[in-house]
Order: structure tokens, then sequence, then C-alpha cells
């Protein structure tokens, strides 16, 4: 037996206890006379006390000691004179009276703590060591113990898990996919998955009324914090609903999720906001509601001034940052250049102060009078010592610009906490979206989501007019799950193939499979995915999704750790009938 307990499990009860512990060595301090050893394994840290009068035997070992030295330790636990009161096994540590090193290790390239004094690149290079760290395995754990409440949640309401297919046709709409050459059959490929939604619509098709699955997806599409080129989504689909049977269920999974994993509450019923009035209120489709700060439309206000920016605007509209009229010309400067960068892509940034008497200044003064301006700023919801600030242009874009601008005063005013949770549904997307590049219309969501039957009038005549089925769990300005209600009718399938621009040739060529089974008899049905690995990161208090996956990938789609993508050799190549194209 390698241990009778693990470095986290002693307490003062286990006092005079002999205990055979296993770890990896955190620390080692010689103090000549005494020698003390943290060991650590993923339940916590035991100090270990090498003592004047133990063994010589017990002695040498201990003065071989290096970080990350793997080591099995059999002693007494005793009562520590100095208590540590901020460890759990702080009350005792154990006497050692025997050694034994059972692998030994290099230094390793960064200290493997609570905090590393590692870069994220060298850290996960050396992946499998960042995984010994407290901050990661807390990570693994709440990953796993929120897979766990999934499944039992889910089981309890009669869904099934069931596995689909990796290697499956590639259905070129959205992300581009991952393919995969076939040998045995030459110059045909296979895709990996974006996500199993044409295969969860076939089980509908076959009778399982409500399967679900934890499954791995893939997108070859850039990276960001909360963007991953494989992922986790908790994938679900139901027969025999409607969108409000679909939300309750998930509004009840997603209460559970809170209460279990983190016991917070959260309000019942959830607020339900069409799409139209979180873009407008907050410049995106996925609001963060922990602060207000809304957004203000003034165009009607600005006009007829001579100000010539604001007369050639489609839009204008403004935010009322709460106490931030004390901001020095440097801190309205640097807001400025943020709206400027290229990723939020405004061509500047008006303001107007109210300092704490009442009194306006503006960088338009010459523009407006005080009156007009305080007019505005009154439309904005602004007290006395806040900042207006103003942008325009065309209208989606101009929103959302004061989005990015919104969400970073929030963060500069400590608004963003991660342990406070406004959930909510967003609902009523638009069907299709516009492609001015490609002059054509394409799904927001996905070629199978069903319009709103009061709008399937507006298909051929004005498709930009349709309201899709579709609702989107969102919190902390995240989108965290989002899913439709499918189309069931074949005809209404073929229509909706139409206005995408699809051939019937074209239709049958790509999802002749889910168009043939629609033949047999499909029921009316729905669902939608939660995206598992931005839930952990919302639960677990972080903004970005690396730390809660094993082994992520870098911002260049790399596992530095394998260094992977890599090459592979011409025989592989021969077999796949491929041939390498030189990069420009």
């Amino acid at each position: 037996m390698y241990r009778t307990h693990t470095c986290g499990q002693l307490r003062a009860e286990d006092v005079n206890r002999t205990v055979t512990l296993a770890g990896w060595v955190q620390k080692v301090r010689n103090l000549g006379a005494m020698t003390f050893i943290d060991l650590r394994d993923r339940y916590g840290i035991t100090q270990i006390v090498v003592e004047e009068h133990s063994d010589e035997a017990t002695k040498a070992v201990a003065a071989e000691l290096g970080r990350e030295f793997v080591l099995q330790v059999t002693g007494k636990v005793i009562e520590r004179e100095s208590k540590n009161p901020k460890m759990p096994t702080g009350d005792i540590e154990v006497a050692a009276t025997s050694l034994r090193i059972l692998n030994r290790a290099i230094t390793p390239p960064f200290t493997i703590e609570e905090h590393s004094d590692g870069g994220d690149d060298l850290r996960m290079k050396y992946r499998y060591l960042d995984l010994r760290r407290p901050p990661l395995q807390r990570a693994m754990a709440l990953r796993h113990r929120m897979a766990h409440a999934v499944r039992t949640f889910l089981d309890k309401e009669g869904f099934l898990e069931i596995e689909t297919p990796y290697l499956i046709k590639s259905t070129p709409e959205g992300a581009r996919d991952f393919v995969v050459p076939s040998r045995m059959n030459p110059n045909q490929f296979y895709a990996l998955p974006q996500s199993p939604q044409t295969l969860k619509q076939l089980l509908m098709v076959a009778g399982y009324d409500r399967y679900f699955q934890i499954v791995r997806c893939f997108r070859d599409e850039d990276l960001r914090a909360d963007r991953q080129p494989e992922f986790t989504q908790i994938d679900c689909e139901m027969s025999f609903v409607e969108q409000d049977d679909v939300i309750d269920v998930f509004e009840r999974m997603m209460r559970y999720m809170f209460k279990e994993i983190l016991n917070v509450d959260i309000p019942e019923p959830l607020q339900r906001m069409p799409w139209i009035e979180a873009m407008e209120r907050f410049g995106c489709d996925k609001p963060d509601l922990r602060f207000g700060m809304e957004i203000h439309e003034i165009t009607p206000m600005v006009k007829g001034h001579g100000f010539s920016i604001f007369e050639d605007a489609e839009y204008v509209g403004a935010i009322a940052a709460e106490g931030c009229a004390t901001y020095t010309r440097k801190q309205i400067d640097e807001l400025t250049e943020f709206v400027k960068r290229p990723q939020v892509g405004a061509k500047g940034l008006v303001w107007i102060r109210l300092d704490a008497e009442g009194n306006v200044k503006s960088s338009i003064d010459k523009f407006y009078t005080p009156d007009e301006l305080k007019a505005i700023a009154a439309k904005c919801e602004a007290k006395a010592g806040d900042l207006v600030l103003v942008i325009c242009g065309p209208k989606f874009k101009a929103l959302g610009q004061l989005c990015a601008l919104r969400l970073e005063i929030g963060d500069r005013l400590g608004l963003r906490d991660h342990f406070k949770f406004a959930p909510l549904w967003v609902v009523d997307f638009p069907m299709f979206e516009w492609d001015d590049e490609t002059q054509r219309f394409y799904a927001m969501h996905h070629p199978f989501t069903s319009p709103k039957p009061e709008d399937i009038e507006f298909l051929e005549s004005d498709p930009g007019r349709v309201r899709a089925n579709a609702y989107d769990f969102v919190c902390n300005g995240t989108e965290v799950g989002g899913g439709s209600i499918r189309i069931h009718d074949p005809k209404l399938q073929a229509l909706i193939f139409k206005v995408l621009g699809f051939t019937p040739e074209k239709a049958e060529e790509q999802f002749g499979f889910l168009i043939n089974a629609f033949k047999y008899g499909a029921p009316p049905h729905g669902g939608l995915a939660f995206g598992f690995d931005r839930m952990c990161s919302l639960f677990g208090g972080a903004d970005s999704i690396r730390d809660y996956i094993a082994f992520p990938k870098n911002n260049a789609g790399r596992d530095v750790m394998l260094d992977a993508p890599s090459a592979i050799d011409k025989a592989q190549l021969d077999e796949l009938y491929l041939d390498l194209k030189p990069v420009e």
C-alpha cells in the first residue's frame, strides 16, 4: 500500500496514528537540527518533520530531496507546536520514521504553487506540471462536479445520454469544418462535428424524445478567451415541445446547477428579453445585467444644431458613466483611444460632464446650449457627478461600440463582480442576417431553426423581418447556451433552404439524409446546447475557459505541449492520396 491517507485528509483527531502518505515534495526547509517537508497531492498539503533524533537513513533521504520528488512517508501524526490556520491540515504534522524516494525530479521550469512565476506560454508547454497547481486542480474538480450534476438532473427528467459519431459529413454553413481524409475512400473527407445538430434531430425522428450528450465539438475559427478549436457542449433535444417547454426544463436545470454547485439562488422565473430590446438597451445580444449604464438613443435631440458628425449619423447613442464626472482629460482620452481600437472601431467619443453641483461642460458645448446638454444628460438618466459618453454611426455598429465602452467602464468601476450572477433568456432573434459581401441571407443560428409562426408569411417577401423561434441563456455578458424550436415540416424546410440560396440539388447533396428522414414522420421538436467550458468558467469566476480544459490550445490553435499540429511523413500522405501545396 503506497498510502493510508491523502495529503489533505489528516486532522487533530488523527494524532498518535501511524500513517503512510505519498505525493510530491512542494518545499524542503532544512533548519539544521530539523527538516520540514511540505508533501502535496491533489487533496492538499501535509507538513512532514524529520527530527533531530530520527535515524540516519531517514535524515540521509531528507537531505537528497528536491522540489517535485515523488516521496512516500511513514510516520506518526503529532500536534504542531506552531499551527497554521490557513491550511486544513495545519493543526498536525507527521514525524517521519521512514522516507522513500519513489521518483526523482529535475527542477521544474516554474514554481508549482497557488500563484506561479511561470508565464502562460511556459505553463502551456508544461501543462502536466501546471495541472498540479491548486487553482487548476480546483478547476478540474469543479468541472467534474458540474458534469455529474448535469447528468443527475437530466437523468431524473427522463433524458437518455446517447453518443453520436465524430466522423460525419461536412456541411460548410457557419464556422469552418475540421476535415479528416479517408484512406479507404480516396479523395473523400469526413468532417469533425461543429455540433451534433442534425444527428440529434435524427434521434427525434427515431423516437428518442429526450436526448442529451456531454459532447466534444470542433470549429476551425479564430480563438479568444472563451473559444477553443475543440470544446464541450451539453447538447440536448426534446420532442413534442414548444419554446416554453424547453425553457422551463433548462431554466430548472440551471437553477439546480447554481444551487448544487455554488449554493446560489437565481430569480424565478428568469427575465425573457427580446433580441431587439437587448440590442437597443445594451448594444449586444448577451447583455450584462449586473450593472445599469444602459444605452439611450439621442438621435432626434442632437440633429439640427450644426454639428456635422451628428448631422450625418444614422444613429446617436449615449451612456451615463456613474460618478465619472471627476475623470481627468487624460482618462477621457484613454477611453477615446479605447473606442478607436480596430476591435471596437469608433471614430471618436463625445462627452458631457455633470459636476457635483449640476453644472454642465462638454466637448461639443459650442454647438449646444447648457440647457440642451442638460436635456441630453437627463435623457441618459445622468445625475450630478456623472459623465455622459456619446458615439454615433450606423445603428447596430454604434450600438456594438457603445456595448464595448459600457463593459470597459464597468470593469474600471468594479461593477462586474465574478460572483454576482444575473441570468436571463434572450428571445425572438432575427431568423436571417444579410451579408453585403456575398449579397445573400445567412441563417443567424442554423438552417433548421423554425421561424415564428406569425412571421412565416414574410419568408419570401421580406426575410429580414422574420423572427426565429430561438432562445439564448445569457449570464453576466456571456452566452452560456442557445437553441431553438426546429423545423419538422419538409415543405417549410425547403422554403428556408430557398431563402438561404440553396438550390434543391444543393440542399439534397448537403442535407438529403435529414430531408429524407423527415418524410417518415418527424415529431415537433426543439432543444439547445450549453457551452460546458463557458459554464465552468462562469461558475469558477474566471474570464477564460482555458483553465477549465485539461489540455487546451493556445491563441494560435496550437498544442505547444504536444507540438501539434505537425507535419506528417510522405508515406502517410501517399496513403491518403494527398499532395501538399507550398505556403505562399
